[in-house]
């Protein structure tokens, strides 16, 4: 690892991080679900764009650039448990299954089209 590598993550970090932020703000201001469905779109978009990147076999900067750095910081596995545990604790059964199936379910199928489409 050297300068340029960190780089390279950290400038793809500052961007996915603002590009979470602003999905959920939009998100969250313009419409009330159940479901916590800013984190959904994030983590669903992020799988399968890693599986894009991953099955077209990037380059390593486009891979720490956007691998690493974007898909890494745009994706939140620690706000999707936190909102997991909130639908529990809250006994929103429904919505806790519909939520994590779609989560798990969803981010592999499109982590696998994703990396379908990036081998072509």
């Amino acid at each position: 690892m050297n300068l340029v590598h960190l780089l390279f993550v950290g400038a793809g970090g500052f961007v996915g991080a603002i590009l979470r932020f602003a999905v959920s703000q939009f998100v969250n201001k313009r419409y009330a679900f159940q479901l916590p469905v800013a984190t959904l779109i994030v983590n669903l978009a992020g799988s399968f764009l890693l599986g894009l990147i991953m099955g077209a076999e990037a380059s390593e900067p486009i891979y720490l650039l956007l691998g690493v750095g974007l898909m890494g910081s745009l994706t939140t596995f620690s706000t999707f448990k936190l909102e997991g545990i909130q639908l529990h604790v809250n006994r929103k059964w429904k919505t806790f299954i519909a939520y994590n199936s779609l989560s798990y379910g969803g981010g592999i199928v499109l982590a696998f089209v994703g990396f379908m489409i990036g081998r072509l």
